[in-house]
């Protein structure tokens, strides 16, 4: 579906303005009301209030619409690169923070509270990084630093080449237990 930013910021416009306007009309018909005509301004007063409630809801998904078409101008799928991490360690790796470089260049860093990490120790999974890159050869390396066996501080950094395209690249980064090498395990791989 295609997206017209004229339109639709038209659109959005159009609507935040019925929206006020029944707003300010919906008080005034309260006051206005006589005796004899409580019952039809109720109706009257109801049926404003299922037109606010339609407009909301087509505010509502205006709103999606244009985080839609944002996110397809920012990130284009013929540049857009994502990085997840994954872990499935606790035993030999306590995370403190990872720092992610593509092509010798830094794109970002993170530091870990001991919520985020425990989140991701029980499966979840946190997108690292979203950006844009050409088309062509790229490396991404990403350094894990905490924690590591015998309580001794770790520093470990995996690396990953990969051919960017047209379409999207999405790219796992993920800490696992060697219960044989009694050590985390770090690889990346592409999704």
């Amino acid at each position: 579906m295609r997206y017209s930013i004229k339109n639709t910021f038209k659109g959005a416009a159009c609507l935040f303005a019925l929206l006020l306007l029944f707003s300010l009309l919906m008080p005034t018909a309260k006051l206005s009301a006589t005796e004899n005509g409580q019952k039809e301004n109720k109706e009257v007063d109801s049926a404003l209030a299922d037109e606010i409630e339609s407009l909301r809801q087509a505010m509502v998904n205006l709103n999606r619409d244009l985080f839609i078409l944002e996110e397809d101008l920012l990130f284009p799928s013929s540049t857009q690169v994502s990085v997840y991490l994954a872990m499935d360690v606790g035993e030999y790796f306590a995370l403190d923070a990872v720092e992610l470089r593509i092509n010798g260049d830094m794109a970002t860093n993170y530091l870990y509270t001991e919520r985020q990490v425990d989140a991701l120790y029980r499966g979840g999974v946190q997108r690292l990084y979203t950006g844009n890159i050409p088309q062509g050869e790229h490396e991404i390396t990403a350094y894990f630093v905490g924690i590591g066996p015998e309580q001794r501080e770790y520093k470990r950094a995996v690396s990953l080449t990969f051919e960017k395209t047209d379409e999207p690249v999405a790219i796992e980064l993920a800490v696992v237990d060697s219960t044989a090498k009694q050590q985390p395990v770090f690889f990346a791989k592409t999704l």
